[in-house]
């Protein structure tokens, strides 16, 4: 065999070589992230499946515990709109959870339109307030979709939006003796927060960050207090929404400090900060609900 021909031969086999080496780095790599991929999607469906629940068990067993207007507070806290946000960072990236997280601080202004409607149909029977109620949420969301504001803006016009609502809700009182809850109704609220949190973490690449935001600012579950809470008379419902206003200020708060700072600080650091100063917003305003508590007791009596 030629000299020539011999070394060709040599250096092919080399460069075989090195290609097989290349392609199992490569093999080796997407395995890996393959693997990263699952363990990320594995933890965030048992944080989705098991915190959540959780979260709405306890604050439904205080609210009882505590009265209607306290179990509408305690839901103003971001016990859903916290957690799809936080799947949100992990799914899909800081960015766009900050877009999404403008978008729920935006939703506030929803919500104090979905009380708002409740509150002066409520002595209409449940069915008609909660109609009139999801559809002043669907306006003001789809209006809240075009509306492009800068962050300090965004922040006084929701604070703004919930005083006014605050001051224009009829007063309502706790009735002296409330039915107790049937037994499905604790399953029944921890199924439904949670089916809601894992489905608009699915859906959210479709309907985009800001979209994703608004609509997970759904009052839900606090929709669900209002209406067991008016078997007993428009007044109780009257007060889960008047309660959730409050609440909603930390609400706020948690959204403005989360849009801040998640691309500056990153996912972890703006979660505890924002949770951190929610939970502050959320105990100066202890003192308020339970006054008005106070004073809806004196008013029975």
């Amino acid at each position: 065999m030629p000299r020539w021909r011999a070394r060709s031969f040599a250096g092919n086999g080399g460069s075989g070589r090195q290609a097989t080496n290349t392609d199992d780095t490569h093999r080796q790599r997407i395995v890996a992230n393959a693997y990263h991929a699952l363990s990320v999607l594995t933890a965030t469906l048992v944080l989705k499946l098991v915190l959540t629940p959780l979260l709405i068990a306890a604050a439904s067993l205080a609210g009882r515990r505590w009265g209607q207007a306290v179990g509408g507070w305690l839901v103003g806290l971001p016990l859903t709109t916290g957690p799809v946000a936080f799947f949100l960072a992990l799914d899909h990236g800081p960015g766009f959870a900050t877009a999404a997280a403008l978008g729920s601080l935006a939703g506030a202004i929803a919500e104090g339109a979905f009380c708002l409607a409740y509150g002066h149909l409520a002595r209409r029977g449940p069915a008609v307030a909660l109609a009139a109620a999801c559809a002043a949420f669907a306006v003001a969301a789809a209006g809240l979709q075009r509306l492009t504001l800068p962050l300090a803006v965004l922040a006084a016009l929701v604070l703004a939006t919930l005083a006014a609502s605050l001051r224009l809700m009829p007063s309502g009182a706790d009735p002296a003796g409330a039915a107790p809850p049937p037994r499905w109704d604790l399953p029944a609220r921890m199924a439904i927060t949670t089916a809601l949190v894992v489905g608009l973490t699915a859906i959210a690449p479709v309907l985009g960050a800001r979209l994703s935001g608004i609509l997970a600012t759904f009052p839900l579950y606090a929709a669900i207090l209002t209406v067991f809470a008016h078997r007993a008379g428009s007044a109780p419902a009257v007060q889960v929404l008047r309660g959730l206003l409050v609440g909603l200020f930390s609400f706020a708060a948690f959204f403005v400090v989360l849009g801040a700072l998640l691309e500056r600080l990153g996912t972890a650091a703006a979660f505890v900060a924002a949770s951190a100063v929610a939970l502050a917003a959320q105990a100066a305003s202890l003192g308020y609900v339970l006054a008005a508590r106070e004073s809806s007791t004196l008013a029975r009596r």
